[in-house]
C-alpha cells in the first residue's frame, strides 16, 4: 500500500480489525451488496443465477480455497480467526442473501418458510462437489459449459423447491 505499519494500525486498530475489513472487501467486490437488492430488474430465475454465478466464482477462487483451507487448519486454535472469517465473509453473505429472498417471498414469488435455510442451502447445493474437491487439493478443471450446467440446474432445484402452491391446482380430495 506504500504506507508505514503505524498508518495501517492507526487506521483499521489492529490485525484482526485489518483480517476483517479484508474479507468483508473481497466479498463485495465478487459479490456486490446491489447484487442482493430486491429491486433487481428483471425475471427471477436470471437474478438467482446472477447471484449464482457470482458466488460460485468467489468460492471457487484460488483465494477462497486457500482461506477455506487457512480456517479448516485454525480448527485447533482458540477459533478468533475462523470466527472474523464468518462474520465477516459467509455470515454477510447469506444475510444479504436471506434479505432478498424475504423480499421475493414478500411479493408472492417465492414460498420460503424460513429464508436463513433457504440461502444456506442455495449456497451448499451451489458449493457441491466442486468446491469440496477444490478444498481436498483434487485438481478440478472448470469448464465454461459445465459451470453454467452446475449453476443452472441449482437454480432450477431451488425455484422448484420454493415455487409458491398455486391453489387452483390442488388436487381436491
Amino acid at each position: 500500500a506504500g504506507v508505514s505499519k503505524l498508518t495501517v494500525y492507526s487506521h483499521f486498530g489492529d490485525k484482526d480489525a485489518l483480517f476483517g475489513a479484508t474479507i468483508r472487501a473481497k466479498c463485495e467486490e465478487m459479490l456486490p451488496p446491489t447484487l442482493f437488492q430486491a429491486a433487481g430488474k428483471g425475471p427471477l430465475q436470471r437474478q438467482l443465477t446472477g447471484i449464482a454465478r457470482a458466488f460460485f466464482a468467489l468460492v471457487t477462487s484460488p483465494e477462497a480455497i486457500a482461506m477455506h483451507r487457512l480456517m479448516s487448519a485454525q480448527g485447533s486454535g482458540d477459533g478468533r480467526l475462523p470466527q472474523m472469517f464468518w462474520e465477516a465473509g459467509p455470515q454477510r453473505l447469506q444475510q444479504g442473501f436471506a434479505q432478498y429472498l424475504q423480499a421475493r417471498v414478500d411479493a408472492g414469488q417465492l414460498a420460503i418458510g424460513d429464508v436463513a435455510r433457504a440461502a444456506s442451502q442455495f449456497f451448499c447445493l451451489l458449493k457441491g462437489e466442486t468446491h469440496a474437491r477444490l478444498s481436498c487439493g483434487c485438481a478440478v478443471t472448470l469448464d465454461r459449459r459445465q459451470i453454467d450446467a452446475h449453476v443452472r440446474a441449482t437454480v432450477a432445484m431451488f425455484l422448484r423447491a420454493y415455487a409458491p402452491v398455486d391453489d387452483s391446482r390442488r388436487r381436491k380430495p
